[in-house]
């Protein structure tokens, strides 16, 4: 008894598969935290820059550094998190949306800065206020050059080539993606910044500095929506095109006289479907053989097949059953 129970473990084993549909970037995940550093030094320097030097376009990019440094937080967070409980058994599919998670809360956070960027800006614009060119026109490149030394640390190859399962060029990992739109709304808003000082400083454009600030808060807002538009569906469970799948259905139904009953294909991670599939049939195979036809849909991970016999005749007649 002891030697059949042992057999049996054995055997339970094999069929076991993992759920590891997180993305693990170690690369990534260190180089975000070193740009957290770097964002909060920048933070601090630009803040009290601003308020020294009388620059909203200063202000706007010191006061939103501070909540990128909390989104990029957020970022290094989800891949820890992610990656510690990766093998929990109460995540049913594994940790994989925990990066997605991160993207849609940094996305808020985009969002929030946004509104409070044009809030102030346009009342800077109402009551104008004294700026020093020369002080915030070198913090603002200062700004910037940190901000490009982070976009570097943060580059990724962000899209994959076209997949049937997906149906366009998709973003993998929305939590680096996250991150690496926070660093370019920082970029941005310094870059706004200097032309609004520069042309301040030069034809006396006062209002150019909390114009600039309008603008980027439109642009981020832009980013924002993207973000949680992308990461939304991911959530949502709705990512998968129709078109894929139908795909899915129609591979499956020219296989014998198949006929699918039940299909559900949503995502468990950035780069990871998952599919049940009930299959109605004259003709049963093993779960196999239906998995072995979907092998061209390289994102797809994870398939359950439910196999049930059709009674009666069969749908094609002329079909004679396999040997």
């Amino acid at each position: 008894m002891r030697i059949d129970n042992t057999m049996h473990i054995h055997n339970l084993h094999l069929w076991k598969h993992s759920h590891r549909f997180n993305i693990e970037d170690g690369h990534a995940e260190h180089n975000t935290r070193r740009v957290i550093l770097l964002t909060l030094a920048m933070m601090i320097i630009e803040i009290t820059a601003g308020y020294i030097f009388g620059s909203m376009a200063l202000l706007a990019d010191g006061w939103h550094m501070g909540t990128h440094a909390a989104a990029l937080g957020i970022t290094a967070f989800a891949y820890y998190y992610a990656r510690k409980h990766s093998d929990n058994p109460n995540y049913s599919f594994g940790t994989g949306k925990v990066g997605v998670l991160g993207g849609f809360g940094s996305a808020v956070i985009l969002a929030v800065i946004a509104l409070l960027m044009g809030i102030e800006s346009i009342q800077r614009l109402v009551s104008p206020v004294t700026i020093r060119f020369n002080e915030a026109i070198a913090v603002a490149v200062i700004g910037l050059a940190v901000n490009l030394i982070s976009a570097y640390l943060l580059r990724g190859r962000h899209h994959h080539p076209h997949d049937p399962s997906s149906g366009h060029s998709h973003h993998h990992d929305h939590n680096l993606r996250a991150a690496y739109l926070h660093v370019l709304a920082d970029a941005l808003t310094s870059v706004l910044a200097i032309v609004a000082l520069i042309t301040g400083k030069s034809f006396g454009w006062v209002w150019m500095d909390p114009i600039m600030g309008v603008v980027g808060a439109l642009i981020i807002s832009r980013w924002s929506y993207g973000l949680l538009i992308d990461t939304g569906k991911v959530l949502l469970d709705r990512d998968v095109n129709e078109e894929a799948v139908e795909e899915i259905r129609s591979i499956i139904e020219s296989d014998s006289d198949n006929r699918v009953s039940d299909l559900h294909v949503w995502r468990v991670g950035s780069r990871h479907l998952s599919a049940v599939i009930s299959i109605v049939t004259h003709y049963p195979k093993s779960p196999d053989h239906y998995k072995r036809l979907l092998s061209d849909f390289n994102e797809m991970a994870h398939v359950t097949v439910e196999v049930n016999p059709c009674e009666g005749d069969p749908c094609l007649v002329e079909q004679e059953p396999p040997a």
